[in-house]
């Protein structure tokens, strides 16, 4: 899926067998005093490499060991970081960036222009790179000298700051892929400029991280040792942190009075996750316009998100939450829930109560919402038989994705950098959520409208409401509901930040 669930197994750690891949302890090491620890409960990457990692999940561990050409802040506007600057030409077609001075890799080796440059340029050639179609807006990139690259771009296109604020953006070290034996290692062994660098790592199960004492902003980073483990079953989140097994982890919206009970912090974060359900319109009975219009009313999205997570979140009907720069109030009552009016579409398509069939195909921890969409359907006439697909599969990576012979999927995105990329991944031709592969000629030109249009300039949240509104009115699949990142903490770590886009541990304390 374009979102990735954290297993729901606890897969004890493992020292014995571990890949050991070098590190230091950080300074409070050489001090003689204990490290400052934190304990994750998450999920591990599907890769380490951000050229090869296949979910949008994966910003928030790949961001641990890599750092980006530009970050978020936490309204999701594009702000320095391995690049303290940039700069457009007149015509928008160009933009040069930046670098901070003495910037360094986890390894020592310099991280410059020409770093950048090959970083970039291999995310673009590498055969089994997922970052190609991201990167196509790059003609050619430009040496202006040891700190300066100036990306000269295909057609204005004023986003390429949110874009390479995530993966994108992650610079990996020219060392690390010199030979094709290296580049087979990166996704188990990273070589980047984030806040932490490996100390050791067991796939599958965890791994440890040391603080990186090259990274640019090294001096906000207050953790020695981050432990990423896979998250614990939903049902023992609480018991885990009252332990100390695990300092922070994701809580289930229906256990956040329980983890305030026992004493523990809670923090409901605003983010870009929103879930959606994604029609292929190539398959019958779902050629038919009428019937994927009957589908869009027939479901109740305030009951699902009551029954999936507790009520916490916003109905949607549009790929972005209510507070973003994207979001469209106009689209607040398209496609509101209307039994009536899906009744009266599949009648209008000619089908008589219980003849339309379908199938929806669900990850197997959405089997709740998918019988309850399931029992939706049923009251405007439509039979559902419902497809689980195992946790952690790629079956749905081949059966949504790839082969798209999924009619009716219950999906979900946590969103990308740039609003544009991820109305092209939910709504573009060549898009994963699309999955009927299907845009009209007035969406493409919205989206080329945005990339024109400046995101200083104050036309410039029309014109992307515009394209949205143009992408939900125009497309198959539809959103469903809004959630925040929620996330349980011992009391001995402070608040984390609210950052829209993914997890950040800067400034983040832990009281020994």
């Amino acid at each position: 899926m374009s979102r990735q669930k954290p297993t729901v197994a606890l897969i004890a750690l493992a020292a014995a067998g571990s890949l050991l891949l070098g590190g230091c302890a950080a300074s409070a090491h050489a001090s003689g005093s204990a490290p400052v620890v934190l304990k994750w409960g998450f999920s591990l990457p599907t890769s380490w490499d951000p050229v090869t990692s296949s979910t949008g999940n994966d910003i928030n561990t790949i961001s641990l060991v890599y750092a980006s050409l530009t970050k978020l802040d936490p309204k999701g506007t594009a702000g320095p970081a391995l690049a303290e600057s940039w700069k457009y030409n007149s015509d928008g077609t160009a933009v040069t960036f930046t670098l901070r001075p003495n910037l360094k890799f986890s390894d020592g080796t310099p991280l410059n222009a020409e770093a950048v440059k090959e970083s970039l340029l291999r995310g673009q050639t590498q055969a089994d790179s997922l970052l190609k179609d991201q990167l196509s807006t790059i003609k050619s990139i430009t040496l202006v000298d040891d700190r300066n690259v100036t990306l000269n771009l295909t057609a204005p296109n004023y986003q390429v700051p949110n874009l390479l604020a995530g993966k994108t953006g992650a610079i990996v070290s020219p060392k690390a892929f010199a030979t094709a034996k290296s580049t087979a290692g990166i996704p188990t062994n990273p070589d980047g400029a984030g806040p932490f660098k490996f100390k050791s790592f067991v796939p599958e199960s965890n791994a440890v991280l040391v603080k990186n004492p090259n990274y640019w902003d090294a001096k906000d980073v207050h953790i020695d040792e981050l432990d990423l483990s896979v998250a614990p079953d939903p049902s023992t989140v609480i018991a885990a942190v009252q332990t100390g097994s695990l300092d922070v982890a994701s809580l289930p919206a229906t256990e956040i009075a329980a983890a305030k009970a026992a004493g523990l912090k809670v923090d409901i974060v605003n983010s870009l996750q929103v879930n959606q359900v994604d029609i292929n319109s190539t398959l019958a009975p779902l050629t038919n316009a009428r019937v994927v219009d009957a589908l869009k009313y027939a479901v109740d999205r305030a009951q699902l998100l009551k029954v999936a997570n507790a009520g916490v979140g916003s109905v949607t009907y549009q790929p972005f939450p209510k507070g973003y720069v994207a979001y469209n109030p106009t689209l607040d009552t398209e496609f509101a829930y209307d039994p009536a009016k899906a009744k009266s579409l599949l009648a209008a398509a000619g089908y008589k109560p219980g003849q339309l069939k379908i199938t929806i195909t669900a990850a197997a921890y959405s089997q709740n919402t998918a019988v309850l969409v399931q029992s939706q359907l049923k009251q405007v006439g439509v039979n559902a038989t419902i497809k689980l697909i195992p946790v952690g599969s790629s079956t749905w990576q081949q059966s949504v994705y790839l082969n798209r012979t999924a009619q009716f999927a219950l999906d979900g995105t946590v969103g990308r950098e740039s609003p544009v990329q991820n109305l092209g991944v939910v709504y573009g031709p060549t898009g994963l959520m699309n999955t009927s592969r299907s845009s009209s000629p007035e969406f493409l030109a919205a989206l080329a409208q945005v990339q024109k249009t400046p995101l200083d300039s104050p036309d410039y949240a029309a014109v992307l409401q515009n394209a949205v509104k143009i992408g939900v009115l125009q497309a198959s699949s539809f959103s469903l509901y809004s959630t925040p990142r929620i996330d349980v903490r011992s009391p001995k770590v402070s608040a984390l930040p609210h950052f829209l886009s993914q997890f950040r541990w800067e400034g983040v304390t832990v009281t020994k």
